[in-house]
C-alpha cells in the first residue's frame, strides 16, 4: 500500500530542544550548570510533564528537595519556550514542500500539554500546516507505548500502512513500525526528503 500522509514527532525532529539552552542564560559558571542539569531539573523530572504532571506539583516537589534552587526550578514552566531552539536546519522549508505537494502532515509529540499551547502558538506559521497533533501530556500515554500509535491513527483517520513516521529516537520508530506505520529514524533533512521522494510524495 502506498504512504500517502507524514507523522512527524516535533522535539529534534523538527525544532532542536535541550534543557541547557534555558539555563546557560540563568547560570554562569559552568560546573554549576552541568551540576544543576545533572541532579535537579533532569530529563527524568521533565518527562513527568509529558506524562501529563502539572507543573504546580512536579516543582513543588523538586523545590521541596532542592530549595536552594527555587528559582532556577520556578522558571522551568514559564520560561519553557527558551529551552526549544530554532528549527532544525531544512525542516521548516522541508515541512512547507509536503504541505504544498498536498500531503497531509500529522504529529505524534511527547510533550507536555501545558507547555504545548504556548510552544504551538509560538510556531503557528509551521504547526498550522498540520491537520492534527496528538500531545501525550493532553492524553497521559507517552511514545512508544502502543497505545498512543493506536489512538493517533485513529483520530488522524489512517491505517498504519498509510504512514510514515520520523522520530529521532529508535525506540518510538520501532512503536510506530509495529502499529503498522513505515518508520524513518531522523538524522537530518536532506536523507528524510530522499526517502520521501523514493516513495512518492515529493518529486
Amino acid at each position: 500500500m502506498p504512504v500517502e500522509a507524514v507523522v512527524f514527532d516535533v522535539g529534534n525532529v523538527l525544532y532542536s530542544w535541550e534543557p541547557r539552552f534555558l539555563y546557560e542564560r540563568l547560570i554562569d559558571d559552568e560546573s554549576a550548570l552541568a551540576a544543576f542539569l545533572r541532579d535537579v531539573v533532569t530529563p527524568e523530572w521533565h518527562f513527568q510533564h509529558d506524562a501529563g504532571r502539572p507543573f504546580a506539583e512536579t516543582s513543588a516537589e523538586l523545590i521541596a528537595r532542592f530549595p536552594e534552587h527555587e528559582a532556577l526550578i520556578a522558571a522551568w514552566g514559564p520560561r519553557f519556550n527558551e529551552s526549544i531552539g530554532p528549527a532544525i536546519p531544512g525542516m521548516a522549508e522541508l515541512v512547507a514542500e509536503i504541505d504544498a505537494a498536498g500531503v497531509p502532515l500529522y504529529a505524534i509529540t511527547n510533550f507536555s500539554g501545558e507547555f504545548w499551547k504556548p510552544f504551538r502558538a509560538r510556531e503557528a506559521a509551521l504547526f498550522d500546516r498540520f491537520r492534527d497533533v496528538v500531545v501525550s501530556g493532553d492524553e497521559r500515554l507517552l511514545k512508544p507505548d502502543p497505545a498512543i500509535y493506536a489512538l493517533a491513527l485513529e483520530r488522524f483517520g489512517l491505517k498504519g500502512p498509510d504512514a510514515i513516521f520520523i522520530d529521532d529516537r529508535a525506540e518510538n520508530v520501532a512503536g510506530a513500525e509495529a502499529a503498522g506505520m513505515r518508520g524513518h529514524l531522523f538524522r537530518d533533512a536532506a536523507t528524510l526528503r530522499a526517502e520521501l521522494v523514493a516513495l512518492g510524495l515529493l518529486a
